[in-house]
């Protein structure tokens, strides 16, 4: 069983669901990521989604594609990404942590390091599961299986555009969860209606038997309490990084706290 499956299992067996904040490595400082990951999940963080940063962000909206171009003029790539997870692991052997990113990076990884060498180190790092944005499931079965194989989950994607056939190949190859973004567009696009969303997870829990996380639009407490009444997991990334972006080195762990402390609260009222 997979870190991620387990923390999952346990929050569901206990009735309550999953805080997973989104921040881009690296971002706002060099440095700063490591004990980033520690405070949010001091704050009640079930598992850490990390952004690697890369040059042509396609999903992301303008917050998150700011947040990555600091993070690439600090020297952050791949490397630089795995060394902190390794870093976050010398304290925290518990809490999953998800790479979410590109294919184009995890590709010259393994172009400049031979093949398999980014599924290698990312397991010897500590990660626990990637979400490629780029990667569609129909072209990701041995790619998913030589994942799994290393104890890694291989997380996909789906919209309020995504087919029921689209749904069934998700289904096939993704372990972990599934991440459903609530909105059509880029990350930190505008209103969330929860009501459309509290619609079509029914329809993807007909094909997808493990666990529903929603992203895009949540924004604080009150938005992230309505997802939390119908998805398992709760994904927060674009408000957070407009939380940490202009604060000082020594205050960012301190306001990811104090901004995703009520998220947690809300979600276990």
């Amino acid at each position: 069983m997979s870190r991620i499956d387990a923390t999952l299992g346990a929050l569901k067996a206990s009735g309550r669901k999953a805080l997973i904040p989104y921040v881009t490595a690296g971002f706002p400082y060099a440095d700063i990521t490591p004990a980033l990951m520690h405070a949010m999940v001091g704050a009640g963080a079930d598992i850490i989604e990390l952004g690697v940063p890369f040059s042509d962000p396609s999903a992301d909206g303008a917050v998150i594609q700011k947040a990555g171009e600091r993070a690439l003029s600090l020297g952050i790539g791949l490397a630089q990404v795995l060394a902190m997870v390794r870093a976050f692991r010398d304290k925290d052997d518990r809490t999953p942590v998800v790479l979410m990113g590109y294919a184009n990076p995890v590709e010259r990884y393994d172009q400049t390091r031979g093949e398999g060498a980014f599924i290698r180190d990312a397991a010897n790092a500590g990660v626990d599961g990637l979400l490629i944005v780029d990667y569609p499931p129909e072209e990701c079965r041995e790619f998913a299986a030589r994942l799994r194989a290393a104890g890694l989950d291989l997380i996909f994607l789906l919209a309020p555009t995504s087919t029921e056939q689209r749904m069934r190949q998700v289904a096939e190859v993704a372990s972990g969860y599934v991440y459903y973004v609530s909105l059509k567009g880029v990350t930190g696009s505008g209103a969330l209606d929860t009501a459309a969303v509290a619609a079509m997870l029914p329809r993807i829990r007909q094909h997808v038997a493990i666990p529903v996380g929603v992203g895009f639009g949540i924004r604080d407490a009150e938005t992230a309490e309505a997802i939390g009444q119908v998805a398992d997991a709760v994904v927060i990334g674009s408000r957070l990084i407009q939380v940490i972006e202009n604060q000082p080195h020594e205050r960012v762990a301190a306001a990811a706290m104090d901004f995703l402390r009520p998220i947690r609260a809300a979600l276990d009222t």
